[in-house]
């Protein structure tokens, strides 16, 4: 098939377009390179280096013998965006070209409006062209689990069965999120099931839960084809946080209680869970949603974890939690959809852990300390222009343009 990835260049989009290439499928790639210009804003950088796409797509051609195809594009340029498909034609579009971080979308005023205008606008500019160039075209959404909040209620895929007042319908589940980078995934969710319900398009919306682990069969063939390694207290979480800390004999910082409690699942299973929707795609005027998530942990068990594996005696300390969110909740996930279509998780445990550490403790040297420290806090970016310990420059715009 041909498969068209968004956002390719990224931590979940390199890696699951050499899965798809190695799979068989004839991929290409787009992406504007904003994640590396953020990278310049803050002042971070990926744990483990990483090469440009020029060099990524050459050593995947060396090392396979396989290609894949790379450009330049922005989802805000429509014309550009609706150019592309035409061109390409894809069987399925893969859509991960969108602002990622909750912290980011909560700095200040200018972060979250462009974390908005990039991920909804860009969203619409995709929904309308696929609309004018086939609407036959499978659209696979990446969307977040962080949509549904923690509600006191499981948690569905997607779609609740209601009863009111004698009457019943089918309507999409209640959403609660905790940030306006999570809002405009929901933003998302919501146009995309409007424009399958009125163009009769057919979309996969998952709903993914926090992404783990750094290395994929087609990623250790080659240094040139690593993804990146995200730690810092913007864009990295809190298992790689962990991490590195750990990596460096310091204490693994919990925010609050450490009883939130999220979904989790390994970068290998995300990119497999690509592939299976891929080729699997949903009908005409479907709009499907797979809950995208293989366990669930507490902050706390997860820091329990990281530290048991440690050679060395490791601290667990307690911070004010910088975001507002229930530390304390219940939390059940129905997640049924994807291993119906064959999918066998990798499960998160010492092993993996213990392949991680070495890891770090190899790129130690390239750890930014004062990045871990959390900088941004939901309830004071009210009008500021900068985080919390002033990282980043004084410009308006997210790509540094």
């Amino acid at each position: 098939m041909k498969v068209l990835v968004l956002g390719g260049d990224g931590y979940l989009g390199w890696p699951t377009s050499l899965h798809l290439s190695d799979a068989g499928h004839d991929v290409t790639i787009a992406d504007s390179l904003v994640r590396r210009r953020i990278d310049t804003e803050l002042g971070v950088r990926s744990l483990v280096p990483i090469a440009s796409p020029d060099e990524r797509v050459a050593a995947w051609r060396e090392v396979s013998g396989k290609r894949i195809g790379w450009c330049d594009v922005d989802v805000c340029d429509a014309d550009a965006l609706q150019d592309l498909l035409a061109t390409v034609h894809p069987d399925a579009v893969i859509h991960f070209a969108e602002q990622r971080s909750a912290p980011y979308s909560m700095m200040n005023r200018e972060h979250a409006v462009y974390t908005q205008q990039n991920n909804v606008v860009g969203t619409l500019n995709l929904l309308y062209a696929i609309a004018e160039v086939d609407p036959d075209i499978h659209l696979i959404k990446l969307g977040s689990m962080g949509e549904y909040g923690t509600p006191d209620i499981d948690i569905e895929e997607g779609w609740l069965d209601v009863e009111y007042r004698g009457r019943r319908d089918r309507v999409l589940f209640p959403k609660r999120p905790g940030s306006f980078y999570h809002l405009s995934k929901v933003h998302d969710s919501h146009n995309i099931e409007f424009a399958c319900r009125v163009w009769a398009l057919r979309a996969t919306d998952l709903n993914q839960g926090v992404v783990y682990g750094q290395s994929t069969a087609q990623t250790v063939q080659d240094d040139r084809l690593e993804t990146r390694f995200d730690y810092d207290a913007v864009f990295g979480t809190v298992l790689n946080r962990f991490i590195i800390q750990a990596a460096l004999g310091e204490p693994l910082t919990v925010y609050g209680s450490g009883g939130q409690v999220r979904g989790f699942i390994d970068l290998r299973d995300t990119c497999e869970c690509l592939r299976l929707a891929v080729e699997n795609p949903a009908d005409r005027g479907e709009f499907r949603v797979f809950n995208q998530l293989t366990e669930t942990f507490s902050v706390a068990q997860l820091a329990r974890t990281v530290a048991r594996v440690c050679t060395d005696e490791v601290e667990i300390v307690t911070l004010d939690n910088p975001r507002v969110e229930r530390e304390s909740h219940y939390y059940n996930v129905v997640h049924t959809a994807l291993p119906a279509l064959g999918l066998r998780p990798h499960l998160l445990s010492d092993t993996v852990i213990e392949s991680l550490l070495p890891l770090a403790r190899q790129h130690a040297h390239r750890v930014d300390r004062q990045a871990l420290q959390p900088a941004i806090r939901w309830t004071g970016a009210v009008g500021r222009p900068l985080a919390a310990d002033g990282r980043g420059p004084q410009s308006t715009d997210a790509a540094g343009r």
